[in-house]
């Protein structure tokens, strides 16, 4: 199996999946990290695994970035790419040439705290000003629409962010052994 990793900060989830193809629990290539931030730390990571890196900015031009985007991710021959932290929506080319094959892993039970702006502590945020007392990260195919005592954001996030690394190498060992993949959540409470 061959993925592409799109990040714009540190992807965590990417360190988790490329530290478990490196450690022989999952059957799979890191192909390419590609970022729309020059110094995100997850390009620096890449290169240092010894994966291709590639930094595409998204502004100001959107659309050409989508269309470079979905090229590289072309030339790296990936069979799905995983949406590690990428804070930009995804443009219709790449969705067209990857559809039914981007992965995205979001801090909160969809379809609860999730679309546009919900992202990173902001969730943890909205999530405890809700009084929810379960929370957990779930894993979705990525489509035209944004994601379809005293415990502090701080400390919640943290919690989400351990369960929610683990998911993606989960999912990708499943995905390995051919079986169904929709939604796979996990709790936490």
């Amino acid at each position: 199996m061959r993925l592409g990793f799109l990040a714009s900060n540190n992807g965590s989830g990417m360190r988790a999946v490329v530290s478990a193809i490196e450690a022989g629990e999952l059957e799979a290539r890191a192909c390419v990290v590609i970022s729309n931030r020059r110094q995100a730390p997850a390009l620096a990571f890449g290169r240092e695994h010894g994966v291709e890196t590639l930094f595409i900015p998204t502004v100001p031009d959107a659309a050409a970035a989508d269309r470079r985007l979905a090229e590289a991710l072309g030339d790296a021959s990936v069979d799905w790419v995983l949406l590690a932290g990428y804070l930009r929506k995804l443009g219709p080319v790449t969705l067209a040439a990857f559809r039914d094959r981007i992965l995205n892993i979001h801090p909160s039970l969809l379809p609860r705290f999730g679309g546009q702006g919900m992202y990173g502590r902001r969730v943890h945020e909205a999530v405890i000003a809700s009084g929810d007392t379960v929370s957990g990260a779930s894993v979705h195919l990525v489509d035209e629409e944004y994601d379809h005592g005293a415990v502090t954001a701080e400390l919640f996030e943290k919690l989400v962010m351990a369960a929610e690394t683990g998911l993606y190498v989960d999912l990708l060992k499943r995905l390995c052994a051919q079986k169904t993949v929709s939604t796979i959540s996990d709790n936490i409470s």
